[in-house]
């Protein structure tokens, strides 16, 4: 059974960092680039950074360029987003997914690309 847990996710004024975590298990991690959604009340899912299997490349969305660095550990089948510089507007709930398409600046956060879903973790930024 393919599994995806998201976690680390929690309250944090604004300037403060958060690194959250993308456990995951049942099915060959290698082989999947994974990506990092998220949803603030009342919105769309939109994505935020993604990451190769292959070649470790990532892309992030201009919203949190700078701000949020995506990594791999391919030893542990986990991804960790770090964010830092935080924002009361990075306040939503964070899933991480996984897609068997590179990931690049050309549709890197196509929802047909994300196959597996985890379950959330809520990012609460206070100002």
């Amino acid at each position: 059974e393919v599994q995806l847990q998201a976690s680390g996710g929690g309250l944090v004024q604004a300037g403060g960092s958060l690194r959250l975590s993308c456990t995951t298990s049942g099915f060959d991690f290698d082989d999947y680039a994974i990506g990092w959604f998220r949803q603030a009340p009342g919105e769309e899912r939109e994505g935020v950074s993604c990451i190769s299997n292959s070649d470790g490349s990532t892309y992030d969305a201009d919203s949190v360029k700078g701000r949020f660095a995506i990594s791999r550990d391919n030893a542990k089948n986990t991804v960790y987003l770090q964010m830092t510089s935080l924002k009361p507007e990075d306040t939503a709930v964070y899933y991480c997914a996984t897609a068997q398409y590179h990931c690049s600046a050309y549709t890197p956060f196509a929802r047909w690309k994300y196959r597996y879903w985890g379950q959330g973790t809520q990012v609460t930024v206070s100002s």
